[in-house]
């Protein structure tokens, strides 16, 4: 039976983060062919991993000398970890981290069958291979040495998971407001088609310039051939120039799109003034407040889109690049695609 001090079971946690983390990384790497610095932390740790190896060592040590206890007992723990902390992860961050919803027999896309046929493999793997030689390199350690180092990393694994947890909230955020930007654009563009456009032939050339869609398909097309261009190039610089490249693109594309928006408004709002189709006072001057009101918040919209920073975004696409089979709620599904588009870069 293994007895452990809450310091060796600290070391041990890190160090099955850790072999989490080499694990993901390279299969991860494997799959993408290139370099991915897996999880969710900055830092080369997996907190799952660690978790699971503690909580089946934990649940499937008493029963040691039973090989299919340990798978069994093993298999549930692991499986019941997984499920909880994806879900809780999804609810905070509007993100899941792992989806399993395209394979047979999964539960939500938080866990499956072939998931949990895997943890309780692993758990025979830990318990009977993996885990007898860490335990002497442990009981190895100088016991004044334990704590000291378990407390340092600890510090810094907390530092990681701070900011690791501000950067997926920045991602949360990022996905909310480029989902509400949509959404309000989608609004104002229909307000003023309402407004604007009197003919069949007006009205089409007034939703090709503001059409969201179609600006969302030019950048797609746009970033595709600029990924395609620069794909045998030096990646670091070239992908960060892309990066910038794309980002432009659609901060202008929006811009465009608010300028016709704007410039039809206004083109109505003076044709109020002017009496045209004067449909009474009373009836006039309300009209004119609702034009007023949806130029001020296209003007509002406009300086938003404008004093928008990279620098955020590179923040959400790091969470993403390390997360290649992350997936957003549906809700937030077209926002979440735009930035896998920029991912590309």
């Amino acid at each position: 039976m293994y007895v452990y001090t809450p310091g060796q079971w600290a070391l041990l946690f890190f160090f099955y983060c850790f072999c989490g983390w080499v694990w993901e990384s390279c299969y991860v790497s494997a799959k993408q062919r290139h370099w991915v610095n897996r999880g969710f932390l900055h830092g080369p740790l997996l907190p799952i991993y660690g978790s699971g190896a503690i909580i089946i060592l934990f649940a499937t040590l008493p029963v040691a000398d039973n090989f299919w206890l340990v798978y069994f007992l093993g298999m549930l723990a692991a499986t019941a970890l997984e499920y909880v902390v994806g879900a809780v992860m999804e609810q905070l961050f509007k993100v899941r981290y792992w989806d399993y919803t395209k394979q047979p027999f999964n539960l939500h896309g938080y866990i499956c069958l072939t998931s949990s046929i895997a943890w309780g493999f692993f758990s025979d793997l830990l318990i009977y291979v993996i885990h007898p030689p860490i335990d002497k390199l442990l009981h190895k350690l100088p016991a004044l040495l334990v704590n000291p180092l378990a407390a340092v990393i600890a510090v810094l694994f907390i530092m990681d998971t701070v900011k690791s947890t501000k950067a997926a909230i920045d991602l949360r955020e990022v996905l909310t407001k480029l989902t509400e930007e949509n959404a309000e654009l989608r609004r104002l563009a229909k307000k003023a088609e309402a407004a604007q456009a009197r003919t069949a032939e007006e009205l089409q050339a007034f939703r090709e310039k503001t059409s969201l869609d179609r600006y969302l398909l030019q950048s797609y097309l746009a970033d595709e051939l600029e990924a395609h261009r620069t794909a045998k190039q030096v990646r670091k610089q070239r992908r960060r120039a892309a990066l910038e490249n794309a980002f432009r693109r659609r901060v202008e594309s929006k811009l465009e799109i608010l300028a016709n928006i704007a410039q039809a408004l206004e083109k109505t709002r003076a044709a109020l003034d002017d009496g045209i189709d004067e449909p009474g006072e009373q009836e006039l001057a309300k009209h004119r407040e609702e034009l007023d009101a949806l130029i001020a918040a296209v003007r509002q919209r406009e300086a938003q889109v404008r004093t928008r920073s990279i620098q955020r975004y590179e923040t959400a696409l790091r969470v993403l690049r390390a997360n290649p089979s992350a997936r957003a709620k549906a809700e937030l599904g077209e926002a979440f695609d735009s930035l896998r588009k920029l991912l590309e870069k």
